[in-house]
C-alpha cells in the first residue's frame, strides 16, 4: 500500500510567495480596471463582442453553458462541497483545519463583495442578451469561488497525504472547473475578461495565504490530517 511522506514546511514556504505574487497582480489589475486603462478596456470589449456573436448564433451551446454555470459550477454548489468537507474534518478531529478552511471561504466571499461594491463596474450590455446576472462585475464571483473551493480541496488532499494519482486527478478536475466556469461567464456575456482574471487571482491569493498561515502539527493541530 502506498504510504506518502508527511507534508513539510516546504508547502508553506512555497505558498507565501505565491500568495504575494497573486495579491500584487490582483491589486494592479484592480487599479487598471478602476481607472479604465484603455488597452485593457479595449481587450475586454474585443473578447466580449467575439464571444457574444458566437453565443447568439448557437442557442444550444448557450443552454449547455447556462446549466454548467447555474448548477455544476454555481458558487452555492462549491460552498456546499466545502461545507461537507469542513464538517468531515471537524468530526474527524482536525478542528483547526476545519475552522481555517471555513474562515478562508467566508473571508474570500466578503472580500469579493467588498471589491464589487467599491469598484462598481458595470457588466457587459447587449441589445440581444443570452443571460443576465446581478451585482457589479469585478471580480467574477463564480470564478473566485471556484478557485478558492478547488484550491482548498487540493491543499487538503496534499495535507492528508493522498496518493499522487489521486491528487493529480483532483488537480485535473480543478483546472477543468476553474477554466470551465471562466469560459461560461465570458460566453454568456455577463463578465469581462479582466473580471474573470481578477476572480482567479484573488481566489488563488486567498488559498495561498491560507496554506502559508496554517500552523500544522507543531502549533497544536493535534494529529495528522485525516484522509478525506
Amino acid at each position: 500500500m502506498y504510504s506518502p511522506p508527511r507534508p513539510s514546511r516546504a508547502i508553506r514556504r512555497r505558498a507565501l510567495p505565491a500568495g504575494i505574487v497573486c495579491g500584487v497582480l490582483s491589486a494592479v489589475l484592480l487599479a487598471l480596471v478602476a481607472v479604465g486603462w484603455t488597452p485593457l478596456m479595449s481587450l475586454d470589449q474585443t473578447v466580449a463582442e467575439a464571444l457574444h456573436r458566437s453565443a447568439v448564433a448557437a442557442p444550444g451551446a448557450v443552454r449547455v453553458n447556462r446549466v454548467l454555470t447555474d448548477w455544476v459550477w454555481d458558487p452555492w454548489t462549491m460552498r456546499a462541497l466545502i461545507a461537507v468537507v469542513v464538517i468531515a474534518l471537524w468530526r474527524r478531529g482536525a478542528r483547526v483545519l476545519a475552522v481555517r478552511t471555513a474562515v478562508t471561504c467566508v473571508a474570500a466571499s466578503l472580500l469579493q463583495q467588498g471589491i464589487k461594491a467599491a469598484v462598481g463596474r458595470e457588466r457587459p450590455r447587449w441589445p440581444d442578451p443570452v443571460d443576465s446576472a446581478q451585482y457589479a462585475a469585478f471580480p467574477s464571483g463564480h470564478v473566485m469561488t471556484a478557485t478558492v473551493s478547488c484550491g482548498l480541496l487540493l491543499w487538503l488532499l496534499r495535507l492528508s497525504g493522498a496518493a499522487p494519482a489521486l491528487w493529480w486527478a483532483g488537480a485535473a478536475v480543478a483546472v477543468v472547473s476553474v477554466t470551465g466556469v471562466s469560459f461560461t461567464r465570458l460566453y454568456l456575456g455577463v463578465h469581462w475578461l479582466s473580471d474573470v482574471l481578477g476572480g482567479f487571482l484573488l481566489g488563488a491569493a486567498a488559498v495561498a495565504f491560507c496554506a502559508a498561515g496554517h500552523p500544522g502539527r507543531r502549533a497544536g493541530l493535534g494529529k495528522a490530517v485525516p484522509r478525506l
